[in-house]
């Protein structure tokens, strides 16, 4: 799984994603969901997938991060929209917030999967418009997701 999240990081990187114009990265975001045998779905740009065996009975788990970034500003030494590894890091616009935890959360919502008895439901959720906290972003689908029980949220704050 780990080239298979750099592999998609990178494309990730690789695609303007400005907060309300992420409908490209949410596409790539489906198709790879898809390609690994699940239904996305998605509600503008925002795309989630749910457990295979999702029960009402459990408990549930959200695992989510988003997928938007700023505009890149004067300050870019690089290519922000070039995926480049230097050094054992990966630059690129997006990568740190929020594409590692994104596409990471999203490996690991894979990972869990295949676990057997697994005793709760997972959600993975890659929402859109975070960086404006704009209403087209998680708040657009909360409702869609049903009851959580606990969320993890990747976002590089220091929170």
């Amino acid at each position: 799984m780990y080239q298979e999240a750099l592999e998609l990081l990178k494309k990730l990187i690789a695609t303007p994603s400005l907060s309300q114009e992420e409908n490209h990265t949410a596409d790539i975001l489906a198709d790879f969901i898809q390609k690994k045998g699940y239904v996305p779905q998605r509600h503008l740009n925002n795309v989630w997938v749910r457990s295979k065996d999702f029960s009402s009975e459990k408990p549930t788990i959200l695992l989510n991060s988003h997928h938007d970034t700023v505009k890149p500003n004067a300050g870019w030494t690089l290519e922000p929209y070039q995926a480049l590894e230097k050094d054992g890091k990966l630059y690129g616009l997006g990568s740190n917030d929020a594409g590692a935890s994104l596409v990471g959360l999203l490996a690991v919502f894979f990972h869990l999967e295949t676990l057997p008895n697994k005793t709760h439901n997972f959600i993975w959720a890659g929402t859109a418009e975070e960086e404006i906290s704009g209403e087209n972003g998680i708040a657009s689908i909360l409702q869609k997701l049903g009851k959580i029980d606990l969320g993890i949220v990747g976002e590089p704050t220091l929170m």
